[in-house]
């Protein structure tokens, strides 16, 4: 495995995560252009979890071709360990370096940097220095913004994704997951890791990333374990990237017909409750879920609304339930 040069100071680390997405790992590397000219010191690493599909080839070859090799390094890794695994092989020789790098950004593939993205978030956390983390506004590419800040899950928010009810929404409005989208700069409980600033000594806290989650979950938890560390975490809107949702995993994507969730997914779910809530709480979680669930498929029938759920969705969240797989993480 390629280790990252490391003989001078970063200003920002990018860590860009390919899982055979060359084409649109290329896309953001293009749009990061600017933007790295405009930070001076700044870096990238992609890193490819063991794609097998000419990926590294590719992204090979289009750094050469636009002469980035002066500021993008390209790291293939030996096996798809998931999506903190990833990222922890390009962040973890950067902090066991004695190389000054204040601040790392986790950005998706399937993100295509506005102008001044990263710029607005480096400015926001050096006035900052209470703040830990923070995530940019994502958007559709007509600007159309996405959910990217979030409420920590709860029993009440399982209930509320469960039932999908408006008026029992708008009555838990001060607990529900995903809260109205702000056009100011605002502390928050995690933000998505699409694009996700964290500030070097956050790591030097709470440590890496939990590789334990396969995909999904970990910029949560993450951003759970430097909350109890006393890091705050900021939504910061004046930096606008582009996500095109669901592209390298497709569990996500609005634009597709919706498939069965991946069982890494319930996995995920249920380590981030028995993890950091324990087994009590986990079965409330999910006893929430599944009965908000029932409800609304009751609704969905008689009222005769269309039927949008993901295959199998009950059963499946059922059998990856702590009813049936127990506390085991």
């Amino acid at each position: 495995m390629k280790t990252i040069q490391l003989n001078q100071p970063i200003t920002l680390l990018v860590v860009v995560l390919n899982y055979k997405t060359a084409a649109l790992t290329i896309d953001c590397l293009r749009s990061l252009v600017d933007e790295i000219n405009a930070i001076p010191g700044s870096r990238v690493v992609v890193t490819d979890n063991a794609s097998g599909d000419g990926s590294v080839e590719k992204i090979a070859s289009a750094i050469s071709e636009n002469h980035w090799h002066d500021w993008v390094e390209l790291m293939p890794l030996e096996k798809n360990g998931g999506f903190a695994f990833g990222n922890n092989a390009a962040i973890r020789p950067v902090l066991a370096s004695a190389v000054s790098c204040p601040y790392v950004l986790l950005l998706n593939p399937d993100t295509v940097v506005r102008p001044g993205a990263l710029k607005s978030l480096l400015t926001f956390m050096n006035e900052h220095p209470e703040a830990g983390i923070a995530g940019s506004r994502l958007e559709d590419l007509d600007g159309s913004p996405q959910h990217s800040a979030f409420r920590f899950p709860s029993v009440i928010s399982e209930l509320d994704f469960g039932l999908r009810l408006g008026f029992v929404s708008k009555l838990l409005s001060r607990w529900i997951g995903v809260p109205p989208i702000a056009d100011c700069p605002h502390e928050t409980n995690w933000v998505a890791g699409a694009s996700m600033i964290i500030r070097r000594e956050v790591f030097d806290a709470i440590g890496l990333l939990d590789e334990n989650y396969f995909m999904y979950f970990e910029e949560v938890d993450f951003c759970l374990r430097a909350h109890r560390a006393g890091w705050s975490c900021w939504y910061v809107p004046q930096s606008h990237v582009v996500h095109f949702v669901g592209q390298s995993s497709g569990v996500t994507d609005s634009k597709r017909p919706p498939k069965r969730m991946p069982t890494y997914w319930f996995d995920s779910r249920r380590r981030y409750f028995l993890k950091n809530h324990g087994w009590l709480f986990t079965a409330f979680a999910d006893a929430a879920w599944l009965s908000g669930f029932t409800l609304w498929r009751w609704r969905r029938a008689i009222q005769r609304k269309p039927d949008t759920d993901r295959p199998n969705l009950w059963s499946d969240f059922l059998l990856n339930s702590i009813f049936v797989r127990g506390v085991q993480l």
